[in-house]
Formats: C-alpha cells, structure tokens, sequence
C-alpha cells in the first residue's frame, strides 16, 4: 500500500526491496561460502543450490525433469530459494514489503496454499518443502527464519 492510503498494486517498492534481500549476493559474503553459478559450496564442497524467479523452472525443475504444468496450474514465482542437498529440503523465500500496515490478512492466506503448491510441485522428486517470509512494514522487520547450510562430510 502506497502512503495516504492508496492502492500499491503498481508499485516498485516490493521490486526494489525484493532485489536487496539476494541470499546468493549474502551466502558470498559470508566466511567458507562461495557461489558457482547456482551452485553453493561450504569450504569448497557443494551443498546447495540457489533459484530465483524463473530460474526455479528453466533450470532447477528442468534438471529434476518435472513437468510444472501436470503439477500444478500456474507458475509460482519464487523471490528466492535454496535446495539443501544434505536433507533434501527446498526452503522457498518470498519478500513482502510496504511502506506502511496495509491489508496483510490477504497475504498471509496465500502462505499456506503457495506452499502445498510447492510441494505438489516438488512431489515427484520426492523433495520437501520449506516456506518463509521476509517481511517489513517500513523499517520494521515482522518475520524472518533464518537457516545455515553447513557441511558435514
């Protein structure tokens, strides 16, 4: 929602906020991480791999070889997302952000049913599914989870 109470539908806000919060851009910053690619290793050795947007579909589901349409109807774009190869989880990351409270009740229904979506999409790699939210209302943070990928050989 825009300042003043009107619609933020077509706003840029989200866009700009969504291209700070990169957890590739973060996991690089961080010591032993690096970035290949998609590809994350720890100390040298790979034990994830990182998606955003469509790059979930024209890379990671096409090398599993899933068909999105016989899973599900419409594509969900994920802002970002991490497939831990030590548990087999895929952690789907969506950022939200508006400049002031707004009608929130709307996005948080959808959580759960974008997340089912999730896992019919990754069930026939037989991959499970985490879902999480970055949000902020102005400065304020409202909900992060945050996890570490760590190599255990």
């Amino acid at each position: 929602m825009i300042k003043n109470g009107k619609g933020g539908g077509n706003t840029r806000t989200g866009l700009v906020f969504e291209g700070k919060v990169d957890l590739a851009t973060f996991l690089e910053q961080q010591p032993h991480y690096s970035i290949n690619g998609h590809d994350v290793a720890y100390d040298g050795a790979k034990v994830a791999q990182v998606y955003k947007k469509n790059s979930f579909y024209s890379v990671f589901l096409i090398e599993l070889n899933i068909d999105w349409t016989k899973c599900i109807s419409k594509k969900l774009l994920p802002d970002d997302s991490i497939f831990v190869l030590a548990n087999n989880i895929l952690h789907i990351i969506e950022c939200k952000h508006q400049q002031i409270e707004g009608s929130v009740d709307e996005k948080l229904q959808a959580c759960d049913f974008k997340k089912r979506q999730y896992k019919k999409l990754m069930a026939p790699a037989n991959i499970d599914v985490k879902y999480f939210i970055y949000w902020t209302i102005g400065l304020k943070l409202l909900n992060i989870k945050m996890f570490w990928i760590t190599y255990n050989p």
